[in-house]
C-alpha cells in the first residue's frame, strides 16, 4: 500500500510541476503581449515605405497637366527625395528578412555541395 501511496504522489508531484510550469509560461506570454511589443511586431508585419509613397505622389504630380507649371515643379523634387528616404530608410519586413534568409542558405548549400 505503500508502494501505491508513492507511485500516486509522485503523479501529483508531476501533475503540480507540470501545472506549475504551464502557469509560468502563460504569464510570460502575458507579459509579452504587451502595447510596446504588439507595436514592434506589428511594425515588423508591415513596414511602411514613405520613399515610395513620395516617389508616386511626386510621378503624379509630374504628369498632371496645368498651365502654371506649379506641379511640375514640386514633382521633381519629390521624386528625388522619395529616392534619398528609398534609400536610407529600412522598409523591410519580416518576409523580406526570411526570403533573404532562404536565398542566402540555399546558396551556401549550392556552394557546400560544389565543395563537397
Amino acid at each position: 500500500m505503500a508502494d501505491q501511496l508513492k507511485t500516486r504522489l509522485e503523479k501529483l508531484r508531476g501533475i503540480s510541476d507540470s501545472a506549475r510550469r504551464r502557469a509560468s509560461l502563460y504569464a510570460d506570454i502575458a507579459k509579452i503581449n504587451s502595447q510596446a511589443t504588439s507595436n514592434s511586431l506589428g511594425a515588423l508585419q508591415k513596414a511602411p515605405a514613405p520613399g515610395k509613397k513620395l516617389q508616386k505622389i511626386g510621378f503624379i504630380m509630374l504628369w498632371i497637366p496645368e498651365p502654371t507649371g506649379v506641379t511640375c515643379a514640386l514633382g521633381g523634387p519629390m521624386i528625388v527625395a522619395g529616392r534619398y528616404l528609398d534609400k536610407k530608410y529600412n522598409g523591410a519586413t519580416i518576409r523580406d528578412v526570411a526570403h533573404q534568409t532562404n536565398s542566402t542558405i540555399s546558396s551556401i548549400s549550392d556552394f557546400k555541395s560544389k565543395v563537397l
